[in-house]
């Protein structure tokens, strides 16, 4: 049974261009950007994918649920219970060591599934209380995450005039430029990515990155919960770390948390 209806879509947008001359600022040697994008915020799982992150000089790419941590929160218990959830004390202090803590929505709802006002309002009020509660935090360089994936394009429009980037299901799309192989990224950014589950996928993520290493190049979003028997198609810690050991040895790829890349195309 799927949770998400995910739509594979490969983002691969800088081709054989390289990254640098996609806007992206790294290096014209790295043809391939890669971005773990892990949601909901599981407290055990974050701390832990933050160590291993740091562990080999990356930074976590974590989206979190702006009211997961509030009694109130009650959304999928058999995948997000509200007693694994960290709270706004351990996402400053995981912004605090250099790792980057995005919104994921207010409450976990499909918002293509409720009324066009109410998920407008939700969006909001999601985005007001990061501002409020998150160190550091600056709606000019956040992605907003939709829960499930799940956009319209009315909502991604009303989302984009308050942040730069969204990442939701489907293709990348940029204004003003080309899906592939165009040559310079442009603000506001739909992102576009792809997840597996309800199961353990590590061999999802290994045969996915193995294909986008052999291709052109591009931006590969994958889109991750927790580790172990944390949240709906989980990652194993030791595959995180094998992985994570093999990838920075890769002298074409730099893996960076999505915002990472908002933030130098807006200081461009």
């Amino acid at each position: 049974m799927k949770r998400r209806d995910f739509i594979k879509s490969s983002v691969a947008f800088a081709g054989a261009l390289g990254l640098r001359s996609a806007g992206l600022g790294a290096s014209d040697e790295k043809t391939h950007a890669l971005s773990l994008s892990f949601d909901d915020g599981f407290k055990k799982s974050f701390y832990r994918i933050a160590e291993i992150h740091e562990n080999y000089g990356l930074r976590a790419c974590l989206n979190v649920i702006a009211t997961g941590h509030l009694k109130s929160f009650n959304a999928e218990p058999q995948w997000i219970p509200q007693n694994i959830l960290g709270d706004f004390d351990d996402w400053n202090a995981l912004k605090g060591r250099g790792h980057e803590v995005m919104p994921h929505t207010w409450e976990h709802l499909n918002l293509t599934k409720i009324p066009v006002e109410k998920a407008k309002e939700n969006i909001e009020k999601c985005l007001n209380y990061f501002e409020e509660n998150l160190s550091g935090y600056e709606p000019e360089e956040a992605v907003y995450n939709f829960a499930y994936n799940a956009s319209t394009p009315e909502l991604e429009d009303f989302t984009l005039s308050k942040v730069p980037a969204i990442r939701t299901g489907g293709w990348l799309v940029l204004k003003g430029t080309k899906v592939n192989g165009f040559p310079v990224a442009k603000l506001p950014l739909r992102l576009g990515c792809w997840g597996h589950g309800p199961g353990f996928c590590d061999d999802y993520i290994e045969q996915e990155i193995n294909e986008f290493l052999k291709s052109e190049g591009g931006w590969l979003i994958l889109n991750l919960h927790g580790l172990d028997e944390e949240g709906w198609g989980p990652v194993s810690t030791a595959y995180l770390d094998t992985l994570l050991k093999r990838l920075v040895t890769v002298d074409s790829l730099t893996v960076q948390p999505t915002g990472e890349f908002v933030k130098r195309l807006r200081r461009r």
